[in-house]
């Protein structure tokens, strides 16, 4: 069995905010970490039957940068979806939702 590791590093400030994010997986071919501006995890605790998540975007992340990662991750979370349950239907009502999540944030499809 394979296995891979990935691994998120969060430097924070005196108040616990978010200055940079790195992350680094095992399994990629770039090797070292890479920073990012934002990042959401969700797992799912199947004892619980809820979802466990973390969100953080660190102090400079422009608004722009985040009305256009929201989009792409509900968009992207739409084609996770369609893959794991093969519900078509409701996956297009969530890609008219998209499209008017991204005329309302002026986003440039």
């Amino acid at each position: 069995m394979k296995t891979a590791e990935i691994k998120l590093t969060i430097s924070l400030d005196d108040n616990n905010v978010p200055e940079n994010i790195m992350w680094e997986s095992t399994d990629s071919q770039n090797k070292e970490a890479l920073p990012v501006k934002s990042m959401m995890l969700a797992l799912w605790d199947q004892s619980y039957k809820n979802t466990l998540r973390i969100d953080l975007w660190t102090k400079d992340m422009p608004v722009d940068e985040m009305k256009r990662f929201f989009y792409e991750t509900l968009q992207t979370m739409g084609d996770s979806f369609l893959r794991a349950t093969g519900e078509k239907n409701i996956v297009e009502d969530l890609r008219d939702y998209c499209a008017h999540f991204a005329d309302k944030m002026e986003i440039k499809q």
